[in-house]
């Protein structure tokens, strides 16, 4: 539905596997790790000093500052030393962060997995911390490292989820709460990081030829992972087909979708994101409408656009870029998008919780894999349809968690955007989402 260069397509979609970075580490899977804590590749000093440094703030600007593809030599550096000046900190950051656990906690084998994923990253970060990428054999290295970290975090949510599941004895539900939310929202900014340098590497003219690429990459609207003309209502479109066919699947009905207002409306944004943000809310809306046996009613969708900006210069702005790659972003600053269904609506008691990383649903059969979660019906966290992979990675096995609702308003909120839940009890549930273009994150 969306046309999106093909050296992208592994980065596009939030249904897509990590395995399609193995191409960049030379066919092999991210290591295994033991579960116990390692230490050995990092001196515990240096990782307290980074995580002593401030977080630099994301923006999409920041993302597109390098110009469109194919990038000049000298811009794919620039790229590469400005990803590398930010991911050391982040994952310092989440380093001190999981030490900052309770031990019993952190000796769990899938928290301590997480640990040592991290650990690992950073310790093949560090190496090119010490210099400049300054030439293209460095630099494709660079990247073959940025992809071992993608595949290697690929897994993270649901491997936390698992462990938090099993320590939930020796943890509050709110001290989980705290700790995934600040967690998975750096994840958010993490992952985006990289998969933006690798999307510019293969774009790239250096390491295609450039042989019949550049006109390609004229007429595309993305800058690596970002699309600078996405347009929401494909979007809705697209995540409609897919959580409908899930629905018909399990129910074997399938509510219809009416999308109005400003169809047309094009924004820059990162179109994963968006993707598992718009499913998140429509799993909710559907299954609602069905299990209250409105199936009949379609599920109303109502994009209204901000209004137009002229176009903005996108430019490379650091000092040793020699040739800055130009580019114009012409496009709304935003969008608010609102779902609404006549699924009955969200009970008193379930609507304080749902933005809360939920575990009390689960039994102790569940947490061993051999049991289904208790619904609680209408808009709660376990979700009926939560067979479905998210954007950073398989969530398949996240089925029942309550995830979906936090996790997506963190994608939201991430660039400055948010989503907000008007409930009429009886009736139905309106959602919005609200979206911004180029501004800024945490």
């Amino acid at each position: 539905m969306f046309a999106r260069p093909a050296a992208l397509r592994l980065l596009s979609s939030p249904i897509a596997s990590a395995r399609g970075y193995a191409s960049l580490t030379s066919g092999s899977a991210a290591q295994s790790w033991p579960h116990q804590s390692q230490f050995g590749n990092i001196h515990d000093d240096r990782v307290a000093r980074l995580a002593a440094r401030p977080l630099h703030p994301l923006a999409l600007a920041d993302l597109v500052r390098h110009g469109r593809p194919p990038l000049s030599t000298e811009a794919l550096f620039s790229s590469a030393n400005f990803t590398l000046s930010l991911l050391p900190v982040r994952l310092a950051h989440r380093i001190q962060a999981l030490r900052n656990l309770p031990f019993i906690v952190v000796s769990n084998p899938h928290i301590a997995q997480i640990y040592n994923n991290y650990v690992h990253s950073l310790s093949t970060l560090l190496p090119y911390q010490e210099r400049r990428i300054t030439n293209l054999e460095d630099e494709i290295q660079f990247t073959e490292v940025m992809a071992d970290l993608v595949q290697t975090h690929s897994n993270t949510i649901p491997t936390l989820a698992r462990g938090f599941l099993e320590c939930r004895k020796y943890i509050s539900p709110r001290d989980v709460t705290s700790f995934l939310d600040e967690h998975l929202r750096a994840r958010i900014g993490t992952r985006l990081i990289a998969e933006q340098h690798i999307a510019l590497h293969l774009s790239s003219t250096p390491h295609n030829g450039g042989a019949g690429k550049s006109q390609e990459h004229d007429q595309s609207s993305y800058i690596g992972v970002i699309d600078t003309a996405l347009r929401p209502a494909e979007i809705v479109r697209h995540c409609e087909a897919f959580v409908g066919e899930i629905c018909e699947l399990k129910y074997g009905v399938r509510p219809t979708v009416v999308i109005n207002g400003q169809c047309d409306a094009r924004m820059t944004h990162v179109p994963t994101h968006q993707e598992y943000i718009i499913t998140e809310l429509l799993k909710n809306a559907f299954r609602a409408t069905v299990e209250s046996g409105n199936e009949r009613e379609p599920i109303e969708v109502t994009i209204a656009a901000a209004p137009d900006t002229p176009e903005v210069a996108v430019t490379g702005t650091d000092a040793h870029l020699n040739e800055p790659q130009a580019s114009s972003v012409s496009s709304i600053p935003g969008v608010t998008i609102r779902i609404r269904d006549r699924g009955g609506g969200i009970s008193p008691e379930v609507l304080p919780s749902i933005w809360a990383y939920s575990f009390t649903t689960f039994t102790d059969e569940n947490v061993m894999g051999m049991g289904e979660p208790k619904r609680s019906g209408g808009h709660g966290n376990t979700d009926a349809l939560n067979t479905i992979s998210g954007a950073g990675g398989d969530s398949s096995s996240l089925a029942g968690l309550g995830y979906g609702l936090p996790l997506g308003r963190a994608y939201a909120e991430h660039f400055g955007g948010g989503v907000q839940i008007q409930s009429l009890w009886g009736w139905g549930t309106d959602a919005y989402l609200k979206l911004k273009g180029l501004g800024s994150s945490k």
